[in-house]
């Protein structure tokens, strides 16, 4: 159950001294290093398409294909991009946005999108497991009137919502190409092992909705009076709290088969989608089943600090796929074309929309002055009407 109770609207964002109308945008901290990095693997990157694979026996032929790609696959690939996307935005839409709170009347379909294209760019920029998109997703539901307890509660239930896609895909697809049941080759590393580590976290998702709900309130009055040791038990508290109950929230948006849902499955799907029509652009995909959970597999080096994940999310799925059986030229080809596509392309109108919604947020920051001074010339008028203005002699 949330903190919010259904039918009960969000206390007032201008009743909350937390809503502090001057704070900024996250900064998003580029150092020397960063920079440095980024340049490097970049460089590498250019190095090996256009110095090493010519060279390279078996991979010159793929090389000297690239610029022959079915444009028309290629499309058909940009338009899923567009799609997982779209995606993207219905589900942040549905999980965060409730009819009948404050902040629902200024997070419409527009603003969701600057919101969500914003931080998938800044996602893109700095990696990390995405913890940029969410600094930013976080400062702009803030600054909509959401209370902070409830941006956590419902950001987790957003990213297990999220991720629940792409554990079971990576269950349900390990398991089934080493029974048999899909088609394709089925190395031990590259599927059983995928699928023992995704039951292991959806067991450990399963037993955070044990965790007492007052679990938090239990921390306070143990902290009260109590010394320093008492008093960071009680701020740890709110981790377990936080996390079993926007796991709650996720499971209840299950229970009520909320349409949004099919949100996480079209930004996953599509997002595959784009890798299968970029295969079919330079030669034949491998079986869905290996293209699925290579995809998954390699996505796992996005967790590494590099910019946009370059290098890591690239050689993990290539490497994944060749660990499959696909000839090497072919994944290579194919895995640039879709990281362009997949995350070079989107980069640009998330920066558009990261302006887009500083301007959104100055809006809402006006809106909520002139709604705070307009009780006050109600009362001033209501006074002036009631005061004698004296009688002729």
């Amino acid at each position: 159950m949330s903190r919010v109770a259904p039918g009960v609207q969000e206390a007032h964002p201008w009743d909350d001294e937390e809503h502090d109308e001057d704070e900024a945008p996250p900064h998003l901290h580029v150092s020397r290093r960063t920079v440095v990095v980024a340049l490097v693997v970049l460089a590498a990157v250019v190095a090996l398409v256009v110095v090493v694979l010519p060279t390279l026996d078996g991979l010159r032929s793929t090389y000297d294909r690239i610029s022959d790609g079915d444009p028309r696959w290629l499309a058909l690939a940009t338009l899923c991009s567009v799609l997982s996307f779209g995606g993207y935005v219905v589900m942040f839409k549905g999980v965060y946005v409730h009819p009948g709170e404050p902040s629902a009347r200024r997070i419409g379909f527009a603003a969701s999108y600057q919101i969500t294209m914003a931080g998938l760019a800044a996602t893109r920029v700095f990696a990390a497991g995405g913890a940029g998109g969410l600094a930013l997703t976080a400062w702009a539901l803030r600054r909509a009137g959401m209370p902070a307890r409830v941006v956590a509660d419902r950001t987790i239930a957003f990213l297990v919502l999220t991720y629940a896609v792409y554990v079971l895909a990576i269950i349900i697809g390990g398991s089934g190409l080493r029974g048999g049941v899909f088609p394709g080759s089925a190395p031990f590393a590259l599927t059983v092992v995928p699928a023992l580590v995704g039951v292991v976290l959806l067991a450990l998702a399963g037993a955070m909705t044990f965790v007492p709900e007052d679990i938090e309130r239990r921390f306070a009055r143990w902290a009260t009076g109590g010394g320093r040791l008492h008093r960071v038990a009680a701020r740890l508290a709110t981790v377990p709290a936080t996390v079993s109950e926007g796991i709650r929230l996720a499971l209840d948006h299950v229970r009520r088969r909320d349409p949004a849902l099919l949100g996480a499955v079209a930004y996953w799907g599509f997002n595959i989608a784009i890798l299968w029509a970029c295969f079919h652009a330079f030669g034949e995909p491998p079986p869905v089943a290996v293209l699925v959970v290579a995809y998954f597999v390699g996505l796992l080096g996005n967790l590494l600090p590099l910019p946009g994940g370059v290098g890591g999310v690239d050689g993990g799925m290539i490497g994944a796929l060749v660990g499959f059986g696909v000839p090497g030229s072919l994944a290579v080809v194919a895995v640039l074309s879709y990281r362009v596509l997949a995350f070079g392309l989107p980069t640009i109108p998330g920066a558009v929309a990261y302006f887009q919604l500083r301007r959104t947020v100055a809006h809402w920051r006006e809106e909520r002055a002139a709604e705070r001074t307009a009780p006050r010339a109600t009362i001033q008028n209501e006074v002036s009407s009631q005061t004698p203005t004296g009688s002729a002699t």
